[in-house]
């Protein structure tokens, strides 16, 4: 049965009519040469976002924009511009790639048409129609750029326009929008629709002091610019693309000390009121900074300077030249130049920084790409009078929208912090309940249900899914953004308070009390059972259970592999999960079969108690993973290998026929917990209770281990253990119990060097001995997985490589531990109660503990600049 789900899950994937509507746009290929063709409407559609114009001019400006006019020759009339976002910005959606988008603008400022080119984002390649993207796009036309548009409702007081959001794609929506308003306020700056922003001139504290190189680098006066060519595509190297320092003239000491007395002196009666000088040094690397196009009369099109919205570009009269640098100490170059800002909105009392202009190659593809390095510089606070002025940054879109529904924000965190609480605490409400009054329980549970759905679900639209795990997998690893994650308040804390409880409690907390999808499957259930079809109510046979539950692991597995190459067809597949369907989405918004297949899961689950979450969610699977290593678990006693009664009442059929509980699989709904201390419900109490109340003996309080406690100091908890518990298992953990020899009666030092030991070196003379060709194929592909990691690090070898050479050596790991050191920790690590592994336990730790490996390696890689994307 959860196969055929799944086929037809993956089924949709393929055919559904919004697959098909969103493929034109998903990483369609975009003209070659677009990055530097001067006639961009010769490539691209410009009349689609453009009625009326029948011609148009070649790229102007800096950055670049194309004029539209209603015919061509003289007599044309302009009527507005057209740009693309790429020219402007490249400010990344959620999957870490900029949405790429025409947009056209009247002469005045108004918006008059979008059209997005290409996309990277998961989210719109499956489930949310093209349709949806295009009607958000459309509600910029006949705005203004000049006003404040943003996501969310509007806001009169304020003077803010809203924007509606799209259902399940927040954060792109946000990165769109931003990409909409710095594309066209900066096009509209540049061609004199929005007045440039007025800023106090600076007044300039001088001391006369000639200061070295040294002393202007170290006070922040010169500032560094490096380009690598990995970080444009091309082949790594140890000799930068680029290397440039820079500084501002107009400020006297720095002035003096860069040009010397004589040559600034000549600068300054250069200079009129209201303009200022910078100076350019290109000490490494063999590109220009001046551009190889130049020609008299254009631009430099390699460098700018960004002030705020404002962009100021260079031409040929704003250009002096630097014959030397007179301060001690500086460093040899090879390209030099002093450029001039006329623009009176220029201000170099208040922060600036340099942009260095470039496309960056595809290493897969080989397209081109419009991308831009910047560097900040702000006059050192002792070179300006008073010092530095109040600047007044802009908050970022994410903290708009965390101060916007802040409101539901706490009252989200309220929730989730009471149901930790309450968890938490959850001993003491299990032993008020009875197997026949679960109250105490179920009124928190299903409040915690309730608000699950109602609140969390259809409300926050915060239902976690596996598209999160593998792009949160993804960031980790090549490109981590807090503010597109935080971009989502109710997902990110949602996430928080998953990690913190699975390590804490297992995937039960979340999965059996506040998962959406989880939580309306178990309402139907109970619904289902009050109104009387409980009878027609059935579990899987144990066996078929037992295998099946195996399912949900595969799928998630598939997916992470698949994700490795390619992240929409992961997300494709990712429809196995119904959740964007449900809360996301919405049933009606999508293509019927999507709706089919949720009806057809909430329908089984009526009869069968959350078949999703017991046997198809790779979400559950990949918390069910750390879940192996929760610090606390739920109570069992002695006899609880040899009763049944638990096992029978499991609605997530997570105990054996040894008592022991599997919380990977546990859905925490406390039944277990009920029954651990319920004298009438629980067989050993029960069997105890009547032969105290048959010999009038007092009835003692139920102890942590289970039992009553002992009428009589002297009597041991042991005489309540029935003879046949006594010789069966230990169900207090999932497996038989052990300690590895060389942990037995050591020092805290040695204990340290041997907890190391075990996580990094995983043979073992045991395993040498049983499986001695396995050890071997271990050593050489250590080695090669070790020599793997330091090319890496040498930059020959990509990212994607040495991940699949970690992958092969955590696989191997895992079976050379299994014929070797076959233990795990039960609970915090720093206790040593070890237990034989199975195989999903070993799975479980090498994968989790070679993620945190890798993910350490990946980002001290990074930060040194020693990775190939």
């Amino acid at each position: 049965m959860a196969t055929l789900w799944l086929a037809l899950a993956l089924l949709l994937s393929a055919f559904a009519p919004g697959a098909r509507a969103a493929s034109g746009t998903y990483e369609a290929e975009l003209p070659a040469g677009l990055a530097t063709a001067k006639d961009m409407c010769a490539l691209l559609p410009c009349k689609d976002v453009f009625p009326g114009a029948t011609y148009f001019s070649e790229r102007k400006g800096q950055p670049p924009y194309v004029e539209a006019y209603d015919k061509a020759g003289k007599d044309g009339k302009l009527l507005g511009y057209v740009m693309l976002s790429t020219d402007i910005t490249d400010t990344p959606a959620y999957s870490g790639k900029p949405v790429v988008t025409l947009i056209g603008m009247d002469k005045i400022g108004h918006f008059v048409g979008v059209k997005v080119l290409k996309h990277s984002e998961p989210i719109l390649l499956l489930g949310i129609p093209e349709s949806a993207l295009i009607n958000f796009n459309n509600q910029y036309i006949g705005k203004s750029v000049a006003e404040k548009l943003e996501i969310g409702q509007s806001r009169p007081d304020e003077g803010v326009v809203g924007l509606d959001a799209i259902s399940g794609a927040t954060v792109t929506v946000i990165a769109q929008n931003q990409v909409m308003m710095t594309s066209g306020s900066t096009v509209a700056r540049e061609v004199g629709i929005i007045a440039p922003t007025v800023r106090e001139p600076a007044h300039y504290k001088v001391t006369g002091e000639a200061l070295t190189w040294d002393e202007l680098v170290g006070r922040g006066a010169v500032q560094h610019l490096r380009v690598m060519p990995e970080q444009l595509g091309l082949d790594r190297s140890a000799d930068p693309f680029i290397e440039l320092w820079f500084g501002d003239l107009s400020q006297p000491d720095i002035g003096k000390s860069v040009l010397g007395a004589t040559s600034w002196d000549s600068l300054k009666l250069q200079l009129k009121e209201g303009e200022h000088a910078i100076f350019i040094i290109r000490t490494a690397g063999r590109e220009s900074f001046k551009g190889s196009g130049f020609v008299r009369g254009g631009l430099y099109d390699r460098v700018q300077v960004k002030q705020d919205a404002d962009s100021f570009t260079f031409r040929d009269l704003d250009y002096l030249n630097l014959y030397g640098v007179e301060a001690a100490g500086a460093p040899r170059f090879n390209e030099s130049a002093i450029f001039i800002i006329r623009s009176k909105a220029f201000s170099d009392a208040y922060p600036w920084k340099l942009s260095l202009l470039g496309n960056r190659v595809d290493r897969a593809t080989g397209a081109k790409s419009f991308t831009s390095f910047d560097s900040p510089y702000w006059l050192p606070a002792s070179m300006l009078e008073g010092g530095r002025p109040k600047v007044d940054v802009p908050q970022a879109p994410w903290v708009r929208i965390w101060k916007a529904r802040g409101v539901e924000i706490i009252l989200f965190v309220v929730l989730l912090v009471a149901v930790t609480v309450v968890y938490a605490l959850r001993e003491r409400l299990t032993r008020l309940s009875t197997h026949k009054n679960k109250w105490p329980v179920n009124a928190f549970k299903y409040t915690a249900w309730a608000l699950s759905i109602g609140f969390v679900g259809f409300g926050a639209m915060a239902q976690p899914s596996i598209t999160q795990v593998l792009t949160w997998f993804h960031a980790l690893l090549f490109q981590w953004t807090w503010s597109l994650f935080l971009s989502d308040p109710f997902i990110f804390l949602f996430w928080i308070f998953i990690i913190a409880t699975v390590f804490l409690f297992g995937r039960g907390l979340f999965c059996g009390w506040m998962c959406p999808f989880g939580s309306l499957q178990e309402a139907l259930y109970k619904i289902a059972r009050f109104v009387g079809l409980g009878r027609f109510q059935t579990k899987l046979p144990q066996k078929w259970h037992d295998r099946l539950k195996w399912l949900k692991y595969a799928i998630f597995f598939f997916l992470l592999t698949v994700s490795m190459f390619s992240m929409g067809l992961a997300e494709k597949l990712s429809e196995v999960e119904p959740f964007k369907t449900t809360f996301l989405v919405g049933v009606m918004n999508r293509a019927w079969p999507y709706g089919l297949f949720v009806a057809a899961i909430l329908g089984v689950s009526i009869f069968i108690e959350r078949p999703y979450c017991k046997y198809i969610c790779p979400l559950g699977a990949s918390l069910a993973m750390p879940s192996t290593f929760r610090w606390f678990g739920l109570k069992r006693k002695q006899d609880c290998n040899s009763c049944k009664a638990c096992a029978v009442g499991c609605g997530a059929q997570a105990i054996d026929a040894d008592g022991r509980i599997d919380h990977r699989e546990c859905l925490h709904c406390l039944d277990c917990m009920i029954l651990y201390t319920d004298t009438k419900g629980c067989p050993p109490l029960a069997k105890e209770r009547k032969r105290r109340e048959k010999d009038g003996l007092e009835m003692t309080p139920i102890g942590d281990n289970g039992y009553f406690f002992p009428i009589y100091p002297a009597t041991s908890f042991t005489e309540q253990i029935s003879a046949k518990a006594v010789g069966g298992p230990d169900p207090r953990m999932p497996t038989d119990p052990t300690l590895p020899a060389h942990k037995v009666d050591i020092g805290k030092l040695e204990w340290l060097w041997l907890e190391l030991r075990d996580h990094l070196w995983p043979w073992s003379s045991e395993g040498w001995h049983s499986q001695r060709a396995l050890q071997v194929a271990g050593f050489s592909l250590a080695i090669a997985a070790t020599v793997a990691w330091i090319m890496t690090a040498m930059g020959t070898l990509s990212s994607g490589a040495i991940i699949g050479w970690w992958f092969g050596w955590s696989v191997y790991e895992v079976l050379i531990r299994l014929s070797g050191r076959r233990y795990v920790k039960d609970g915090p690590w720093w206790r040593d109660h070890y237990r034989v592994a199975g195989v999903m336990d070993m799975l479980s730790y090498v994968g989790f503990k070679n993620l945190l490996i890798g993910a350490a390696l990946f980002l001290a890689l990074k930060s040194f600049g020693l990775l190939i994307p």
